[in-house]
């Protein structure tokens, strides 16, 4: 193959990247992927912290899922440490997508970013990354988060620690103890979820609203 010719390809991909029009994104990010040129890890990544479009991240972090890892994990890696929200998120959700644990460190410590959006992501990539036999210390720390943000932030919250398994079912009864009433009303939705995937979560935040107002005993 020509080298400067595959340059020069992947100049016009880059700039694909950014254009206007997102099908065109869309198009480049998938080429990208089909292409599999380690090259194109950084142009990749730094699309991720500023594409607008969920279909084209999307098809970025299958590009980059595409690259070596000993490539993109460090790269993604160091993004972690982005001040943009975007970045933080994305290069978790790719992570987790990669399943590479020697991400682990840097993602376990974003399980308590102050963005809801990077917190979230980072609870998803620690469930796929956790190392066997951390599940229980790692449901520990994501239950100091129980009743943070709204409904769908706890719904977030509740599918990772089920997704832990029983090494829950303790930390889920500690925090029913809790004094903050939406600790414990959260807790408590999170035990249902365990022993009934289908069941109602949304009602079970409305009662976590409800207790929060009025009182646990009302």
């Amino acid at each position: 193959m020509n080298t400067t010719s595959h340059g020069g390809s992947n100049a016009h991909l880059v700039d694909a990247l950014a254009a206007a029009d997102p099908s065109v994104r869309l198009r480049a990010a998938l080429s990208a992927g089909t292409r599999s040129d380690p090259r194109l890890t950084d142009s990749l990544v730094d699309r991720c912290a500023v594409e607008p479009d969920f279909f084209v991240r999307d098809m970025l972090t299958w590009a980059l899922c595409r690259l070596p890892t000993g490539i993109t994990v460090p790269r993604l890696v160091r993004e972690l440490g982005s001040d943009t929200a975007q970045a933080r998120s994305q290069s978790l959700h790719t992570l987790s997508k990669i399943g590479d644990r020697l991400a682990w460190p840097a993602v376990s410590a974003l399980l308590h970013d102050e963005h809801d959006d990077v917190a979230r992501s980072a609870w998803r990539a620690a469930v796929a990354l956790v190392p066997p036999g951390d599940e229980a210390a790692l449901a520990a720390d994501l239950a100091t988060e129980l009743g943070r943000g709204d409904q769908h932030m706890q719904l977030s919250l509740s599918r990772a620690l089920v997704a832990l398994g029983d090494v829950v079912v303790p930390v889920l009864d500690a925090a029913g103890t809790s004094s903050d009433p939406r600790v414990r009303a959260h807790a408590e939705a999170t035990t249902q979820l365990c022993h009934d995937p289908d069941s109602g979560f949304t009602l079970a935040v409305e009662t976590a609203k409800r207790v929060a107002v009025v009182g646990p005993d009302t």
